[in-house]
Formats: C-alpha cells, sequence, structure tokens
C-alpha cells in the first residue's frame, strides 16, 4: 500500500479528478494550502516597496492507494496536472510513501482490502 500525496495547482483540480476517475481511482482527499518552491512565491507590494514574500495557493490531494494503482494513478495526476506541453514552474510534485497500515473505521477492516 502506498500514500500518494500531490501538489498541484487548483486551476488543475477538475482535470486531476476526472484523470483519476478514467483510471478507476475513486478514494481521495483534497486540502486546500500555501507554499511555493522553485517560484519563489509572489512579492507583494506595499507603498512602492517590495518587501512580503506571499505564499502561492496550491491543493494538496492524499490517495491511498493498493500497490498495483500507484503508477496508473501517478501517471493520471502528471498528465492533468502540467501545464502546457512541457509543463512549467509551479505545476506541482508527487510524492509516493509506504503505507503501513490501513484501518476502516466502519467495519475494523485492515490492510489493502480497507482502502
Amino acid at each position: 500500500m502506498k500514500l500518494i500525496i500531490a501538489i498541484v495547482q487548483p486551476s488543475r483540480l477538475e482535470a486531476v479528478k476526472q484523470a483519476l476517475v478514467d483510471v478507476e481511482v475513486f478514494r481521495l482527499t483534497v486540502l486546500d494550502c500555501q507554499g511555493f518552491g522553485r517560484q519563489r512565491g509572489q512579492l507583494s507590494a506595499h507603498r512602492r516597496e517590495s518587501t512580503s514574500l506571499q505564499l502561492m495557493r496550491k491543493i494538496q490531494l492524499q490517495i491511498a492507494v493498493n500497490d498495483e494503482f500507484v503508477e496508473p494513478t501517478v501517471d493520471a495526476i502528471l498528465r492533468a496536472a502540467r501545464t502546457g506541453e512541457k509543463g512549467q514552474i509551479g505545476d506541482g510534485k508527487v510524492f509516493v510513501l509506504p503505507l503501513e497500515e490501513c484501518i476502516r473505521i466502519r467495519t475494523g477492516e485492515r490492510g489493502p482490502e480497507a482502502i
């Protein structure tokens, strides 16, 4: 089992959700978040002085998948979240982490069946 965390631009969320449905991934958690990477945020000017570094709004997706769904899920996210043909700085990141345990609260099921 793996936990896939994807940070994407808010404008790409609907495309990513549809791409996940197309590869039969229907369970995800979506969070609003802020941050910056290579693009280093945005400078905001206050009274003609550029002093403040503003964080960029992003969307974080958390998706728990069984091992056979890792590559289709990652490929779908990459295709849908990339802007333009080659992509641009700020398109986001995908992290794939080992998921030690998953427990369904309602039934108490554990492991891959709980996902």
